[in-house]
């Protein structure tokens, strides 16, 4: 089998596409996770906080990712090649 070097920006893209939906994963299932625990506790099982929590949780994501391929500083992980 031959094996196929990848070029250091195609490595550098690949970790921050890593970083970025795993970011989004979390931030997601926190979202949600905080969403089930505030809808039983106050809103007597009602699904809009889920709903809001995974809104909130992927738009962070998203924020977060755009932050790292634009390079800015989000205070999030820095991908370093």
């Amino acid at each position: 089998m031959s094996t196929v070097k990848k070029s250091t920006s195609e490595q550098l893209l690949n970790d921050k596409w890593d970083v970025v939906i795993s970011n989004t994963l979390v931030k997601t299932a926190l979202g949600f996770g905080f969403g089930v625990v505030t809808s039983v506790l106050f809103f007597k099982r009602r699904a809009f906080p889920v709903w809001l929590g995974i809104g909130f949780g992927a738009g962070r994501g998203y924020a977060e990712g755009d932050a790292i391929f634009r390079g800015g500083d989000a205070g999030v992980r820095i991908v370093n090649p």
